[in-house]
């Protein structure tokens, strides 16, 4: 069990595409007292969506013990479909409100895993807002897209 004496790990994060599909990125900074780090990383081929997902799975991978856990986001999507839907997904073995599969059920499962251990208070914030961390979030996705891109146009003179 979580102890509410401890400092909380602050999660922030964001994902982003060009196009989609296509090329995607996603940024997350995590922050625990004054220690702060930064992750990205980036898809050749996916959704926003999933870009949003990835990025706070990532982030929780590297959270080693149960804690206590903000994840702050742009993404309703994610705050939703961890707050609101999941839930009701499960119940009807992973079928939507609309009666069809639900959408990218490979990350809302690696990410009800991942979350399992931890106290996590999910916060949606507006995108593009002027929150710092967020357009920091959205700046580090925005350059794994960039290198994506780059890394694809490399691997195809080498092809050529």
């Amino acid at each position: 069990m979580v102890k509410n004496t401890e400092r909380i790990i602050e999660i922030f994060t964001d994902g982003a595409c060009s196009g989609n599909p296509g090329p995607g990125g996603y940024g997350a900074i995590l922050r625990y007292g004054k220690e702060v780090k930064e992750i990205s990383g980036c898809h050749p081929m996916t959704t926003n969506n999933r870009m949003e997902l990835t990025a706070v799975i990532e982030s929780l991978r590297r959270i080693k013990r149960p804690c206590r856990i903000r994840i702050v986001t742009d993404s309703n999507y994610v705050v939703k479909g961890m707050t609101e839907w999941i839930n009701g997904w499960i119940k009807r073995s992973w079928i939507n409100s609309q009666k069809k599969p639900v959408l990218n059920r490979d990350l809302w499962e690696k990410l009800l895993k991942l979350s399992k251990p931890h106290e996590i208070e999910w916060v949606w914030i507006k995108g593009h807002g002027g929150h710092k961390e967020n357009e920091r979030c959205d700046e580090l996705a925005r350059n794994a897209i960039k290198q994506c891109v780059h890394q694809k146009r490399l691997r195809g003179r080498d092809h050529a």
